[in-house]
């Protein structure tokens, strides 16, 4: 009888905190935000897109948990040690009884799970219950710019509207399947180079829980082993405000369902369970990559995925790369090891340009990599790591994470990549922006020892023994990071984040003979209210970067969301002032479904958007995006073919989704 008091009281107290989240989901909005500040090459559609199919928690696994990152490893313990004992849960609600888990937490949780879902089978469904239970998805976008850039004159081959489609077909996690079709700005539509239609197609099935076979996967797939230097493609948090981001795990085969037509693998693969306790994952890949040509050799790979002119056209599918490799692990009950092995190779030479900081570069025929990891986990110690050999160079990283009580966490990360360490597939913890060539350690804290508060604190100590991008020598780094969070009552939040890092780079015009350190602070608030169905925040940052001489930049955004019949409508405005690019800010903005967007701005001008989203019931969405950047300090935007001449960027986004 207490528990159930105690659990009605926890429900009264904090239902409005979930039923907001449920709606606009802030944490996580602000989470990609400030990750995708410090890499804006990183990718986090893929993420929002991979947690669109909401988890049942009833009758989830722990390798459905562990996809979701913001659960720690004690965390997804603790639900199945709950669900074990208590049976399942009745409610969303009831996670505010599982052990070590916080209202934070929760939050971030709620739009990516669900209970007492209708479709759970002990045994991989009948056919015709797939195909009368299943649930279809068609989504279609369409960019609409208002200003033309300089390669429309005489280089580009399309037009400069963006379009994509996507199907998919999900029967709960057992039957995922769709295709997508993609045309960049710029990219011709049935004509030239694309006469059967968009400039990018892709397909993919993945099935699991067929007996022994955990999954199986055909066409476009991802894949991701221990802590990330043998293999690990798609998204990686990393450093952030939060433990949560610098914890890697596994999550072995994933479907490849975005419009990213980079980091994926086309072909099949596979994981078996083969003893108790021992899992068998397979793999191989064949696709054609963009790239140059010269004396029948590669001289480089490119990367952007974009096809508008002659130029890039002709680059487009001219080498292939195939990969093979599998990945054994053992698990039980608290500790689990693994071992991944893999081979791939182009069909011809690859001779990129080897001086400078790129002399230890990847290059050759054919590669392989080698590694092994491992996990322990004790009641408040979690140990992990793995250590990896390429046909070049060795890496190792380790994470001790130790958490005394729900209310304080600390964690030890060290990385050590040889400069010389090739690994093509490689994506784990690191500064430099790839595993190779670096040495750090990591520490950080994460504490709430007074009510409504939550501080985190960070320091990574790290060095390049080798040359980098824009530092013509051996460097050293710091990196110290603190954000303290204030949430009083379930509608008022308020945080402040201090980011400083040193770093060396070569002073610009001197042709890398004097390299000297920079230093960057950044200094975040913002204040978010939920009155209702109207949501207001405000942010504010400020930056200095310095190296022979301070540079200052600035912004502030005002947000105001308004839900309204079956309408959400968000409006937001943004002043920024930037002495030059170093001191450039970043803001992120609401995009359409399964999209993150956060651009930077340099210079002096305002941004403003306006997000209107209307849906009919389950079956229908309809999304429009307008949004305007205007320049006072400039006539023309950008340079080169992307140069614009005036002071004015606008564009419309329009995206509709039928499910049925």
């Amino acid at each position: 009888m207490k528990s159930i008091k105690l659990y009605l009281t926890i429900l009264c107290l904090y239902l409005p905190t979930i039923l907001m989240a449920q709606e606009i989901n802030l944490l996580l909005e602000e989470q990609l935000e400030e990750l995708a500040a410090d890499d804006e090459m990183v990718n986090y559609d893929e993420l929002l897109e991979e947690l669109s199919q909401p988890i049942d928690l009833n009758n989830a696994t722990k390798e459905q948990l562990e996809r979701l990152p913001f659960l720690s490893d004690q965390q997804i313990e603790n639900i199945l040690a709950y669900i074990y004992v208590h049976g399942p849960m009745q409610t969303m609600y009831e996670l505010q009884l599982v052990e070590d888990m916080d209202i934070r937490t929760i939050q971030l949780l709620l739009p990516f799970i669900q209970v007492n879902t209708p479709i759970h089978e002990k045994h991989f469904p009948k056919v015709k219950n797939i195909a009368k239970r299943g649930n279809h998805e068609v989504l279609t976008r369409l960019d609409i710019p208002f200003y033309r850039r300089k390669g429309y004159e005489k280089k580009y081959l399309g037009t400069p509207q963006y379009h994509s489609l996507r199907y998919q077909f999900a029967y709960g996690d057992y039957v995922q399947a769709g295709f997508t079709a993609e045309k960049d700005a710029g990219e011709p539509l049935f004509k030239q180079h694309n006469k059967s239609g968009y400039d990018h197609y892709g397909f993919y099935v993945l099935l699991r829980n067929l007996g022994r076979v955990k999954a199986l996967a055909l066409g476009d797939y991802k894949l991701s082993f221990g802590q990330g230097l043998t293999m690990a493609s798609g998204f990686r948090l990393g450093k952030g405000y939060s433990l949560a981001t610098a914890e890697t795990r596994s999550t072995g085969i994933r479907k490849h369902a975005s419009f990213d037509e980079i980091g994926y693998f086309r072909g099949v693969a596979t994981t078996i369970a083969l003893l108790k306790g021992f899992d068998l994952s397979a793999f191989y890949s064949l696709r054609k990559m963009d790239g140059t040509i010269k004396n029948d050799v590669i001289s480089s790979i490119t990367k952007t995925g974009l096809h508008r002119s002659q130029t890039e056209a002709d680059r487009r599918g001219a080498l292939n790369m195939q990969v093979a490799g599998g990945h054994l692990t053992f698990h039980q009950n608290r500790f689990d090891v693994g071992i991944t092995g893999l081979w791939y190779g182009f069909n011809r030479e690859y001779l990129p340009r080897l001086s400078g900081y790129a002399e230890y570069n990847l290059h050759g025929k054919g590669f392989y990599n080698i590694g092994m990891d491992y996990q322990i986990r004790l009641r408040n110690l979690n140990l992990a790591g793995e250590i990896a050999k390429g046909k070049k160079g060795w890496a190792m990283l380790n994470r001790l994470v130790y958490q005394p009580s729900q209310l304080y966490k600390l964690m030890v990360l060290h990385r050590y990549y040889r400069h010389d360490y090739w690994a093509y597939f490689a994506n784990a913890f690191n500064d430099g922006g790839s595993v190779q060539n670096e040495n750090g350690w990591y520490l950080a804290a994460e504490v709430s020892p007074i009510a409504h508060f939550r501080f985190f604190g960070s320091v990574d100590l790290f060095s390049h023994p080798w040359k980098k991008y824009r530092i013509s020598k051996p460097s050293r780094g710091f990196e110290g990071r603190f954000r303290m969070e204030w949430l009083p009552t379930s509608r008022l939040s308020m945080y402040v984040n201090y980011r400083y890092k040193r770093k060396e780079r070569d002073v610009t015009g001197m042709n890398g003979q004097q390299t000297l350190p920079t230093y960057h602070h950044q200094i975040r608030y913002r204040l978010s209210y939920q009155i209702d169905k109207l949501l207001l925040r405000t942010t504010a940052d400020w930056n200095v970067f310095s190296q022979q001489q301070h540079s200052y930049g600035w912004q502030v955004t005002q947000l105001a969301g308004l839900q309204f019949w079956k309408m959400k409508l968000h409006l937001q405005a943004t002043y920024f002032h930037t002495d030059d690019y170093d001191a450039r800010v970043y803001g992120y903005e609401k995009g359409l479904l399964y999209t993150f967007y956060s651009p930077s701005f340099s210079g002096e001008g305002v941004r403003y958007s306006a997000h209107l989203r209307f849906d009919l019931g389950r079956t229908f969405m309809l999304i429009a995006k307008f949004g305007q950047t205007h320049y006072f300090d400039r006539e023309v935007i950008s340079s080169g073919d992307d140069l614009i001449t005036g002071s004015n960027k606008t564009d419309l986004q329009l995206q509709a989704r039928i499910k049925f």
